[in-house]
């Protein structure tokens, strides 16, 4: 829409801009405020981007004389002209969004070089080489990024070129061949039907639409659904004077965090090349020095750099990624913004900086990200295992995985879908990125700490090992070599991403351990949640995991779990069989012991906190004897036999048993009123063990939950046979023992009808696993395996709502039942117990209704634990 301001100078922004002019732009509008050493230049608005989607070339008329006037600002503060024969003015066009996406979009340096600039550009720099080698750096960028010309083309030439001279670097080559090399490289974009543009304005108008295009690009699309980034932010376009790392030893580019970005140490952390371009750096073309090496070489750039580094962390109050470039001995800083890290240095971050007084506890606490803690329980080599090392590379991304070697980002996300997988590439790049994420690690044998696999694997919480340049990739034979050690396509490899080992074959793995910090980061999270988180647990193993993860209380114990052992199970499959109330209990008698014991395990573990059981709810047909297993063994011992009359009689007790729709059918509650025997016994164990712990002097808190009620008379029988059990054994053993009854809500008619059910009820525990299916009417192993994965890619739903609840609808249910729970009885306890009590958002969700807890696995409570201190701060919606 004309009018609206679509062109920013720096000197015309600041960091509170960023969804204005993107983090990127913003961050370089505050340092130039600052007055930090930064190149002039201008910003073209999200806004502008957005615009572009709906006028296309339209827009970029509009913004053109504006773009002018910038540049013309921009040659007077430099000094140097666009396009001028005597002292050319060189920019770089980069994308920027408000939300940091680390190179999902696209960049170009050195635009304003064509053949007579780059001669200019010769005689006023001295240096002729440099010239040509930033001439034909630009015809690769342009030409990749605008017109489509695949860089891998000119990549092969730059090889053959350095393979001809014998040389191993870029910076090897002469003058003379870099000359040749672009007149080979115009050809490569001539042979593709392309037309390479010589007029300056003409590639930064070209570039300025191709930025705004990279915004929609494939791999743009997908990590922004990995990370929930929304596609309506749009990207800002930056366009900043070229200043030049490739002039010579005396300068240099990199890229440095703050802290360390995998362990969050307090100590800089980032790498640099001397006599390069900031590309070569992250590209891992070529593998760079560490960062304090620079002390040794540039001196004076090293102590000014540092300088900047903790002045720039003061400033923004956060562990910063800042890329420079060094020209002849002068520093430049190209870009700041909050540094990515591993969850682990996001806790270690969080908590120096609290100690060290530069944030308060409730902002370290945002500063780490629920979907970050479950990677501090990544596996790790067990210590106990005997292995030889292949090759050592950079511990680029902590952590180990197992896999077989894949050698392409298609056949990574294809076979990642079913086995583990490691993904092996001499350098990964943007392009590769879901193949990353299939995998279960990623091995490159180029790139640096701060390469595109290293920082894309960091953020994903998987184990990445960079830079091992021992391991040669032969990608057409698919495979790789280490010495004499040839390591095929399909071959197994374990990789440790916090030491950098390569390791031939399968490595036994062993659960990650709580830091100090992250436990005392976690203690201040509960501060302030409002919400308690407690967890599922069938086992007393289950059950003190979950304590140790900081639950507290178990929000649901399957005891059809229980009945799963082997040794176990023949006795449950008598009891289902059984045609008549005697068979059951005799069934039920060998049970009932073994019950007993789980709970007094149970209970202990959890030492005072609450134990909701849930009574047996599992379709029958999961205990019924297998009709053909029954029906083989019959023609084998005979029908006559003793043996073969008692196959017949369960194998037509098994077929009356069959159900056409299980999931919907004699289960839950109407199997207790049925047959009321079975939970009489399970009532009678639980009751038995509470009183047995009790009288050891250990607290108990016992809940005992009906399955599946959605009628009231459902309610009151069963609370009442609950209550007659409870009152009689409590009265015959002379202790009193403090317990609750209530129900699960997991069909919609229970939740319709929660005030009438709250009158017997004194908890609610939305079980949302099944009210997902009973609302949408799914079948869950049904809908995620034929149409669940089409309807999210296609957009027919945003989120597989057995991952992520859905608010609309089955959200709807809950706020009623909870609502009206509360109106017939106003103490009542309501939570949640179903897969989504560990999902952030849906933790928030549970926030907002002011439930009193959700319930997770125990692997799940830390990031439960820390979604409701979110949840409660704001920071989660």
């Amino acid at each position: 829409m004309a009018g609206n301001k679509y062109v920013y100078d720096f000197n015309e922004g600041d960091a509170s801009m960023k969804s204005l002019l993107g983090g990127k732009g913003a961050n370089l509008a505050q340092m130039s405020k600052i007055g930090l050493p930064v190149p002039p230049g201008f910003i073209i608005t999200t806004d502008a981007c957005k615009a572009y989607w709906t006028q296309g070339e339209n827009l970029l008329d509009e913004i053109w004389p504006s773009v002018r006037s910038s540049v013309s600002r921009v040659e007077a503060a430099t000094g140097k002209k666009f396009g001028s024969l005597d002292n050319p003015l060189l920019v770089s066009v980069r994308s920027g969004a408000p939300v940091s996406m680390p190179g999902m979009m696209d960049t170009i340096l050195n635009l304003g070089l064509n053949d007579d600039t780059a001669e200019a550009l010769a005689k006023t720099s001295g240096d002729t080489r440099f010239a040509y080698d930033s001439y034909r750096r630009f015809i690769q960028m342009f030409s990749d990024v605008v017109l489509g010309v695949s860089a891998d083309f000119f990549e092969e030439k730059l090889r053959d070129v350095k393979h001809t001279l014998g040389v191993e670097f870029d910076h090897q080559i002469p003058a003379n061949s870099l000359k040749n090399l672009i007149a080979d490289y115009k050809a490569i974009v001539g042979n593709a039907g392309k037309k390479f543009p010589t007029d300056p304005d003409a590639q930064l108008r070209l570039a300025i639409d191709a930025v705004f295009r990279s915004w929609n690009t494939p791999r743009a699309n997908t990590y922004r659904k990995i990370n929930n980034i929304s596609a309506d932010l749009g990207t800002a376009v930056n366009i900043v004077s070229m200043v030049f790392g490739n002039l010579g030893d005396d300068c240099g580019t990199g890229v440095c965090f703050t802290r360390n970005a995998s362990t969050g140490e307090s100590k800089l952390y980032g790498e640099y090349l001397v006599n390069a371009q900031g590309e070569d750096v992250v590209a891992g073309i070529r593998t760079p020095s560490p960062i304090a090496e620079l002390e040794k070489v540039m001196p004076v750039v090293y102590k000014e750099f540092c300088r900047i580094a903790d002045l720039l962390e003061k400033h923004y109050k956060d562990m910063q990624d800042i890329e420079f470039t060094v020209e002849r001995g002068k520093l430049y800083i190209l870009q700041t913004r909050n540094g990515k890290r591993t969850a682990a240095a996001a806790v270690k971050v969080a908590m120096d900086m609290f100690r060290e007084g530069l944030i308060d506890a409730k902002t370290a606490i945002e500063r780490v990200e629920p979907e970050q803690v479950e990677q501090l329980l990544h596996p790790q080599i067990d210590p106990k295992a005997k292995y030889d090392v292949l090759a050592k590379g950079l511990p680029a991304s902590p952590g180990a995985a197992v896999g077989e070697v894949v050698f392409d980002a298609d056949e990574a996300a294809e076979k990642g879908k079913t086995l583990p997988v490691i993904l092996v590439r001499p350098e990964t790049t943007p392009d590769d990125i879901h193949g990353l994420f299939a995998a279960q690690g990623v091995l490159t044998s180029h790139g640096g700490m701060t390469s595109h696999a290293a920082v894309v694997a960091r953020g994903m919480g998987k184990p990445c090992v960079s830079g091992c340049e021992t391991v040669k990739i032969d990608l057409k034979a698919q495979r790789f070599a280490v010495g004499d050690v040839v390591v095929n396509k399909g071959d197994f490899i374990s990789l440790d991403g916090s030491r950098g080992f390569v390791i031939l074959g399968k490595l036994p793995l062993t659960d990650a351990q709580f830091s100090d910090d992250f436990k005392e980061l976690l203690e201040k999270a509960d501060g302030v949640s409002h919400l308690e988180v407690w967890a599922n647990a069938d086992t007393p193993e289950d059950a003190r995991r979950a304590r140790e993860f900081g639950a507290r209380g178990v929000g649901l114990c399957r005891t059809e779990h229980m009945f799963m052992a082997s040794d176990r199970l023949p006795a449950m499959q008598k009891m289902v069989i059984a045609s008549t109330r005697e068979e059951r209990v005799a069934a039920l008698s060998s049970l009932e012991p073994m019950q007993r014991g789980d709970f007094v395990g149970i209970f202990e573990a959890m030492d005072g906190y609450p134990v909701i059981i849930r009574l047996l709810d599992p379709p029958l047909h999961e205990f019924l004897p297998k009709v053909p297993d029954l029906e083989k063994e019959l023609a084998y011992v005979g029908e006559n036999s003793e043996r073969g009359r008692v196959i017949k009689t369960e194998i037509i007790r098994a077929n009356e048993l069959h159900e056409v729709n299980p999931m919907l059918g004699f289960r839950g509650c109407r199997l207790g009123i049925v047959y009321p025997e079975i939970f009489e016994m399970q009532i009678r164990a639980i009751i038995a063990a509470a009183i047995e712990v009790s009288r050891k002097g250990t607290k108990v808190r016992p809940e005992i939950m009906m399955p599946l009620v959605g009628i009231k008379e459902e309610m009151r029988r069963l609370e009442a046979m609950a209550r007659s059990i409870a009152g009689e054994m409590m009265k015959r053993e002379k202790l009193e023992v403090e317990y609750k009854v209530g129900t699960m809500i997991e069909v919609p008619r229970a939740a319709m009808i929660a005030d009438e059910i709250a009158e017997y009820a004194e908890f609610f525990s939305f079980g949302t696993n099944d009210l997902t299916q009973t609302t949408f009417g799914y079948s869950r192993d049904d809908a995620e395996n034929k149409f669940l994965g089409f309807y999210v890619e296609d957009g027919v739903v945003e989120h597989n709502p057995f991952h992520v609840l859905d608010r609309a609808g089955v959200g709807g249910l809950m706020k009623i039942a909870a609502e009206k729970g509360r109106s017939a009885r106003r103490d009542i306890s309501v939570g949640i117990c179903g897969e989504h009590g560990g999902n952030p958002s849906s933790v928030a969700f549970c926030h907002s209704l002011g439930l009193n807890y959700v319930s997770c696995s125990p692997f799940r409570v830390p990031v439960a634990r820390l979604s409701a201190a979110h949840a409660a701060l704001g920071k989660l919606k």
